[in-house]
């Protein structure tokens, strides 16, 4: 794994996130704060996005307009402020119930991708990445390419819908975007264990299984300050 540590992650990430856009690739995106900016600074980027497809890492069992929505945030942080024809958009569609979300979503990305060219992930405090948390049986799933979430490991406590390990670690770029000081913890308990990996911390068995992938955390100094 690399660590690119530098003052600006999320600029870092959003010139990434254009790059595999105007070259037409598949990226899955993750929620959170850090992400909102990166959107924001590849919107801002621009240039001609209509032959990517975005993806979504996880999201809630909320309708699309939610404030807890995955998707609302993408739509205005970087969908609305595109200039020109937008790139596809695959949604988790939160508004179904759980088992149907789930279905619908992997059976999409088992028709419509081989694997993503950008895979975006954000950190939890726990350590968990997409919605993936601590010692779920999501970790072991090898059969499915999306699974459901009925009890979350953090608020809000509503259902989720996330993409398995497999289809993670396939991904041709895996790129960690964190920051701040109260991620460090999170930060050195996903990616300083001698263990290899462990369920307790989901974001340490993310690793990059391609012949031709890569994996890489983009931080700043406070974030990676205990590695």
């Amino acid at each position: 794994m690399e660590v690119s540590v530098v003052e600006a992650p999320a600029a870092v990430a959003a010139a990434r996130i254009a790059v595999v856009a105007q070259a037409g690739g598949h990226i899955a995106l993750s929620g959170g704060s850090t992400p909102r900016s990166a959107y924001e600074q590849a919107a801002a980027i621009g240039g001609d996005w209509s032959g990517a497809t975005l993806w979504f890492g996880d999201d809630r069992c909320v309708p699309p307009d939610s404030e807890h929505s995955n998707y609302r945030l993408v739509k205005e942080s970087l969908l609305d402020r595109l200039e020109g024809e937008p790139p596809a958009v695959e949604r988790v569609e939160g508004e179904l119930e759980l088992a149907e979300a789930a279905d619908r979503y992997d059976a999409r990305l088992r028709e419509g991708l081989d694997r993503f060219d950008l895979q975006l992930l954000g950190l939890g405090p726990d350590s968990h990445t997409a919605s993936l948390f601590p010692g779920s049986d999501a970790l072991g799933v090898s059969d499915r390419m999306a699974v459901g979430i009925e009890t979350p490991g953090m608020a809000p406590l509503v259902p989720r819908v996330t993409l398995t390990l497999p289809v993670l670690n396939a991904s041709r770029d895996i790129v960690f975007l964190v920051e701040g000081e109260g991620k460090a913890e999170a930060v050195a308990h996903a990616f300083s264990r001698a263990d290899g990996g462990s369920p307790e911390a989901p974001a340490s068995l993310v690793r990059a299984d391609g012949e031709d992938s890569t994996l890489t955390l983009i931080c700043d100094e406070a974030a990676a300050s205990l590695l």
